[in-house]
C-alpha cells in the first residue's frame, strides 16, 4: 500500500492539455472552412455580376444601334435565365456625333452597364463600359 502513495498523477493534466489543444485546432479549422466558403460564395456572385453587366451592355448596344438613339435603351435589365436570376443590369448611354469618316456612321455610343447580383453582405456589382458606332 505504501507504493501507491508515492506515485504521482501526471496523466490527467497531460490528457486535459491534449484535449484542449485538439479542441482549439478543431475550432480553428471550422472557422477557416467557414471563411473559405464565404469567399467562394462572394467570388461566384462577383462573376455573376460581371456576366449580368456584359449581358446588359449587349442588350443596350442592340437597342441603341437599332433605334440610332440612346433613348431606346430600357433600364434596368432584369434577367430570368437560371444563371442570372436575381441579377440586374443598370445601363446608361451617351452619344456623340462627329465627322469620323469611314464605315459605321458618325455617332459613337458610350454604354456603361453595371451588373448587380445578390443582396446584403453577399451583394456584388461589376461595371462594363462599351463604345460602339
Amino acid at each position: 500500500m505504501s507504493s501507491l502513495k508515492q506515485q504521482g498523477g501526471a496523466g490527467l493534466p497531460i490528457a486535459l492539455f491534449i484535449i484542449t489543444v485538439l479542441a482549439l485546432l478543431v475550432i480553428g479549422m471550422a472557422q477557416l472552412q467557414q471563411s473559405s466558403g464565404e469567399s467562394v460564395s462572394l467570388q461566384i456572385q462577383s462573376q455573376r455580376a460581371f456576366f449580368a453587366a456584359e449581358s446588359g451592355a449587349q442588350v443596350a448596344v442592340r437597342e441603341a444601334l437599332e433605334a440610332s438613339s440612346c433613348a431606346a435603351i430600357t433600364t434596368p435589365v432584369a434577367f430570368s435565365t437560371p444563371g442570372l436570376s436575381g441579377c440586374r443590369a443598370v445601363v446608361s448611354c451617351e452619344s456623340v456625333t462627329e465627322d469620323i469618316g469611314g464605315s459605321g456612321g458618325d455617332t459613337v455610343y458610350t454604354i456603361v452597364s453595371e451588373g448587380q447580383c445578390g443582396a446584403g453582405p453577399d451583394q456584388a456589382s461589376r461595371a462594363v463600359e462599351v463604345r460602339v458606332r
